[in-house]
């Protein structure tokens, strides 16, 4: 049995023909969220027959994952969910009708944008994926160089989306929504500042009309609206693929790609997911509000967003990201079974996130993060890694942890209490060592100021003795940095504290263990 011989619960070539003829909605970014997410909510909709279309999937990062798992399986996808009692329910998803790589298909892309009918533009590119501009403010070189040259010659991923959008503007002009689904703060306000970057700069050297920048500036015809995404979905797990193959199923081949991106002809997943979208939709959208997604103002959006990415979940992540790296584990939910790290993660949301949450209206945080602690990060069935979890801290840490400083400096409260906050931003710079808590070198995940930061902290030796003066001058670069952290650290309690943490963790071996272990209280 292989994806071709599972039951799609529609016609499926009826709706590859429509979707051919008049596309409505195109997605990039064509990795594992995408498949065990929008793909998913396209589905139901089509086996409900509330729509009669499909999704066109782009990629335009890694183009193997189009050449070797979405081309040889005819674009279709299983979706393994864990449930929290151990179960597995798979749901064949056959919602994408067309696939597609940026660099070598962008003629089809602009005929596609050039269609009346596209109007639903999503996607998953994660954050770096947005990004037109260095950690000094300054336009990256390739970005710069792009914006320098003919639209037609556009090489980087967001001009070539530009390109796409000049296209459809000289064609038929008409309005269209582009709606980021990423993990970010602002997703929807990063996607158009990129686009509006090149559009810009080529209007400046007359390229492109002031009509196009007209048209991207008019909320009545493109709009970017931001949203709210939450659900973790962690790489191809092998214990899914065996199980697949125990049950008689062919495609559970697992690839790691040149560009190390890990993906399978099956997706897992776990259950509980959330997709709050901010209602701004100029030619309409799919009847998302059907499988559950919540369309609503944009504070509502930023408020559920705060809740979750500055308090509920994202904060607990990256802790136990973190400390998982340097205590050797390899998946969270053995962290959530370690009785000080689980201590230390419920302290974190409940005693020092909770008191300075957004609460959004629509979602309890109580509830939300009582889900997360207790069914979520425990599920012994969800393979998610802190490894996977660490991967580009540098750019969470002022979204996950600043937002909180920031409320609590905002509304006076008192911060010399707060232990976990000051915890993790020792820890990742423990972290930034490359050894673990037995001294053992390891390989950090990818970060873009892994290097940078790695360097302040190269010269310090595990069991060396270190004066309050040089940890401060090996420190101060780091924990200064409002890039990094959203504020100076040294301005609040946080930045001393974390001094201190960092000094007793650099001890000697055990000494990450010791000073959670004697911070549990």
């Amino acid at each position: 049995m292989n994806l071709r011989d599972l039951d799609y619960g529609f016609d499926r070539e009826h709706i590859i023909e429509n979707t051919k003829k008049s596309p409505v909605w195109l997605h990039f970014g064509a990795g594992n969220i995408f498949r065990a997410f929008p793909c998913a909510l396209a589905q139901r909709l089509l086996e409900a027959e509330e729509i009669d279309y499909g999704i066109i999937a782009a990629e335009g990062f890694d183009g193997e994952v189009i050449k070797r798992i979405y081309k040889p399986y005819d674009n279709l996808s299983l979706m393994v969910t864990f449930n929290s009692d151990g179960t597995m329910t798979k749901t064949p998803i056959g919602s994408v009708t067309e696939s597609l790589y940026v660099p070598a298909k962008l003629d089809r892309l602009r005929e596609i944008f050039c269609q009346r009918t596209l109007s639903f533009v999503t996607f998953t590119i994660t954050e770096k994926g947005y990004a037109i501009r260095n950690t000094k403010g300054e336009i990256l070189p390739a970005v710069k160089a792009d914006a320098g040259l003919p639209p037609d010659e556009a090489e980087t991923f967001m001009g070539s989306l530009t390109v796409c959008l000049w296209s459809r503007y000289l064609h038929c002009g008409a309005p269209i929504a582009l709606l980021s689904l990423d993990n970010c703060s602002g997703n929807g306000d990063k996607l158009r500042e990129a686009v509006l970057y090149y559009a810009r700069e080529w209007q400046k050297r007359r390229y492109v009309s002031s009509g196009f920048i007209d048209y991207l500036e008019d909320e009545s015809r493109v709009t970017f609206p931001v949203s709210m995404i939450d659900k973790i979905t962690p790489r191809p797990d092998e214990r899914v693929a065996e199980s697949l193959r125990s049950e008689g199923f062919t495609d559970t081949e697992i690839i790691v790609t040149e560009k190390h991106t890990y993906i399978a002809p099956f997706v897992n997943t776990e259950a509980p997911q959330y997709l709050v979208v901010e209602d701004k939709f100029p030619a309409g959208h799919p009847p998302l509000e059907k499988v559950g997604v919540i369309f609503t103002d944009r504070e509502t959006v930023e408020a559920v967003e705060r809740m979750k990415v500055s308090t509920c979940l994202n904060p607990l992540h990256t802790f136990l990201a973190v400390f998982g790296c340097l205590l050797g584990f390899n998946k969270i939910c053995d962290e959530m079974k370690d009785e000080t790290l689980s201590s230390l993660v419920r302290r974190l949301g409940y005693v020092e996130g909770l008191p300075v949450v957004t609460d959004p209206g629509i979602i309890s945080p109580k509830a939300f993060i009582d889900e997360v602690i207790n069914e979520r990060l425990p599920n012994p069935f969800m393979p998610d890694t802190p490894q996977r979890i660490a991967t580009d801290t540098s750019q969470k840490l002022s979204v996950r942890f600043g937002q909180t400083i920031k409320a609590y400096a905002e509304r006076g409260l008192d911060m010399s209490g707060l232990r976990c906050v000051p915890l993790l931003a020792a820890g990742w710079c423990r972290y930034l060592m490359a050894a673990d808590d037995e001294g053992n070198a390891f390989a950090p995940s990818s970060d873009p100021l892994y290097e940078e930061c790695h360097a302040h902290v190269a010269d310090i030796d595990l069991g060396g003795e270190y004066s309050a003066e040089v940890i401060h001058e090996h420190l101060s670069p780091i924990l200064s940095n409002e890039t990094i952290f959203g504020v100076d650290l040294y301005k609040t309690p946080i930045g001393n504290a974390a001094e201190g943490y960092f000094a007793r963790m650099i001890s000697g071996v055990g000494a990450v263990r010791r000073t959670l272990q004697e911070e549990n209280i």
